[in-house]
């Protein structure tokens, strides 16, 4: 639970993410290193004195941190694409995936970006996934459940013919990188913990164009068990007394 301070703060955090987010979708297109975007990323963080809350991260019992300031994910990469010397091609679809650590006050947030000519196809699940984000924030207010913001997503996401995938989720967030609850995109209505004035949670659908089901790389990335595109909006929001604050607005 987070006072109206921690919020304060906390939006400070967010506002930082929002502009690194919005600075590294105009830097996408063909030819650009996914190195390049992780180095725009960590630029401005030091601009701004903040921290990348993804760098050295440790889930787990993994022996060694991520090595990366951003998340780049390409294609069938789902999440936790290391952000090398890949170069951007015509007709990918990328998520940049990122957190900030501000002041000891940490968001997440995550956007998936069209490079150059994508197909239909592509088209299509990107603006699923944004929408199921869409949803999904609209039910976040105190009285609804954690189960609610599931069954509205994943109702998005199969309505418009595609997958969830149900092996990660959203999560609470903002003294650490990853808090309870865990926010699945699937569930029930009315169905789960109440949401309540103080909560900060990070909501993002995760979805894929084939089957829902992933496999580790080789890489340490999460990829689509059957090849297939995938995408990923996320945001930070904070509930209050009269429904949520987005904290990382990064479509303003």
């Amino acid at each position: 639970m987070k006072t109206k301070k921690d919020i304060k703060k906390l939006a400070e955090s967010g506002k930082i993410l929002a502009f690194v987010l919005k600075e590294m979708k105009e830097m996408v297109e063909e030819g650009v290193l996914l190195s390049d975007l992780n180095d725009r990323a960590k630029h401005i963080l030091d601009d701004h004195g903040a921290k990348a809350a993804f760098y050295g991260y440790k889930p787990g019992s993994e022996a060694e941190g991520f090595p990366g300031y951003i998340c780049a994910s390409v294609n069938d990469q789902v999440v936790h694409g290391v952000p090398g010397d890949y170069k951007l091609r015509d007709g990918d679809v990328l998520k940049l995936d990122f957190g900030v650590d501000y002041k000891e006050m940490i968001t997440d947030a995550a956007i998936t970006v069209p490079v150059g000519d994508i197909d239909p196809v592509a088209d299509k699940l990107m603006k699923t996934t944004r929408l199921a984000l869409e949803e999904a924030i609209s039910v976040c207010k105190p009285g609804n459940h954690l189960g609610d913001i599931g069954w509205i997503v994943e109702q998005t996401v199969k309505e418009n013919g595609f997958s969830i995938v149900r092996a990660l989720g959203g999560h609470g967030v903002g003294f650490d990188l990853h808090e309870d609850p865990t926010v699945f995109n699937y569930g029930e209505k009315g169905t789960g913990m109440e949401l309540v004035e103080g909560m900060v949670l990070a909501i993002e659908p995760i979805t894929s164009a084939g089957s829902g089901d992933i496999k580790k790389g080789e890489d340490g990335s999460f990829v689509t068990l059957d090849g297939s595109l995938s995408a990923h909006f996320e945001k930070t929001l904070a509930i209050t007394e009269d429904g949520c604050k987005i904290l990382t607005p990064w479509d303003k």
